[in-house]
C-alpha cells in the first residue's frame, strides 16, 4: 500500500510469540542507521565546500530528524540540496560524504516503528519480551488487540480473560481478575500507555495513537476488540456497537497516560471515561461467553458475575482516583 510517491508501510513478522523482540530489533537498526546519517550529515555542513543552502537544510534537519512530520519537508529540502550541489558527479571527500547520505536517504524520514499483537501475546506468552522492550527506552509503539482470550488458537483462557467469562480451561467461568497490563506499563513512569475501543470514542483512539507515535519514547495502547469467541448475540458485525457498549456499561474504561505532561507540571494521567451509565450484567448478558456460565453452572454464576462488576467497578474507581491527583 503506497502513496503517490511511493510511500507506505513495511510489513514483517516472525513467530507468535517474539513481536516485541522482533519489532525491537528493527527498531535499533533504524535508530543506528539514523544516527550515522546525523553524524554525517553534522560532518558534511561543517566542511567549508558545502553550500549555504546544503548548510541550512542540514541545519534543519538536524533539528526535527526525530519528529515525524517536521521531518518530511526538512528530509526533501535536504535531498534537493544535496542533488543540486553532487550534479556535476565531483569526487572530492565532501562530494564522497554527501553521495553517502544520498544513498541512504531513505532513512532520513522518521520512520514510525509499530509492534502489533493480541492479549494471548501480550499478557501471557510474550509478556517478558513486551516488558524487556518497553523498559528500554527505545522509541517503539505497541499496540495490542485486546479479545480477552487466546483467539487465534481455539479460544483459550488468558492473563486477560475476564473473571466469569467462559474460555477453554476456564470451562465453569475464569475465578480470578483480569490482568490490569496498562496499570503494569504505568507504573515505569516513562512509558506512554492507553486503552481505547474504537466503537467507543473514535476521537480518543486517534489522539492516543497520535501521542503514542510522538512521544519519545515506548507506548503501549491497548485496544478492545471484541471477537467471535464472544459471542455477541447481536453478531459480528455489530462490534463497533458493542466497543460503545462496554464503556458505557463500565465494563472497559478509556484512558491515557502521557509522561511527557508531568514535566509541565500536570497530571499524566488522564481518564476518558465518563461515569458508567449502562448496565453491567445487561451487557455481560448480550454474549455468550457469559450467558453460558448461568446455562452449564447456576449455583455459582450469580456469585461470578456480580464479582465481575466488582472488578469492573474497583478498576474505575482506581483509575478515577488516579485522574483526580
Amino acid at each position: 500500500t503506497t502513496n503517490a510517491k511511493g510511500h507506505g508501510p513495511a510489513w514483517a513478522n516472525s513467530l507468535f510469540e517474539d513481536n516485541a523482540e522482533f519489532g525491537l530489533g528493527m527498531a535499533v537498526a533504524v535508530r543506528q542507521r539514523r544516527e550515522k546519517l546525523a553524524e554525517q550529515v553534522t560532518a558534511l555542513i561543517a566542511v567549508d565546500c558545502a553550500t549555504a543552502e546544503i548548510k541550512a537544510a542540514g541545519a534543519k534537519w538536524l533539528e526535527v530528524k526525530d519528529l515525524g512530520d517536521e521531518s518530511k519537508p526538512a528530509s526533501a529540502a535536504l535531498v534537493a540540496a544535496i542533488e543540486e550541489a553532487i550534479k556535476d558527479n565531483c569526487d572530492s571527500d565532501a562530494c564522497k560524504l554527501a553521495k553517502a547520505i544520498i544513498a541512504d536517504k531513505d532513512m532520513l524520514v522518521k520512520k514510525s516503528q509499530w509492534i502489533l499483537g493480541g492479549d494471548g501475546w501480550a499478557y501471557d506468552i510474550g509478556f517478558g519480551g513486551l516488558d524487556h522492550v518497553l523498559a528500554s527506552g527505545e522509541d517503539v509503539n505497541v499496540l495490542v488487540f485486546d479479545t480477552e482470550v487466546y483467539s487465534n488458537t481455539g479460544g483459550q483462557s488468558s492473563k486477560s480473560t475476564p473473571t466469569a467469562a467462559i474460555a477453554k480451561f476456564a470451562a465453569a467461568g475464569k475465578r480470578v481478575r483480569k490482568k490490569d497490563l496498562g496499570m503494569i506499563a504505568m507504573s515505569y513512569g516513562y512509558v506512554y500507555v492507553a486503552q481505547v475501543a474504537m466503537g467507543a470514542n473514535q476521537n480518543q483512539l486517534i489522539k492516543a495513537l497520535l501521542e503514542a507515535e510522538r512521544y519519545p519514547g515506548p507506548s503501549l495502547i491497548i485496544a478492545y476488540a471484541p471477537c467471535i469467541n464472544h459471542g455477541i448475540r447481536t453478531g459480528m458485525g455489530t462490534t463497533q456497537l458493542q466497543s460503545k457498549l462496554a464503556v458505557e456499561a463500565g465494563y472497559w474504561h478509556l484512558w491515557r497516560y502521557n509522561p511527557t505532561l508531568e514535566s509541565d507540571g500536570k497530571n499524566p494521567f488522564t481518564l476518558d471515561s465518563k461515569e458508567p451509565t449502562g448496565d453491567f450484567m445487561a451487557f455481560i448478558g448480550s454474549e455468550s461467553r457469559y450467558t453460558a456460565l448461568k446455562i452449564q453452572f447456576p449455583e455459582v454464576s450469580e456469585e461470578l458475575f456480580n464479582r465481575a462488576k466488582e472488578d469492573a467497578v474497583r478498576r474505575y474507581n482506581n483509575y478515577k482516583s488516579l485522574a483526580s491527583k
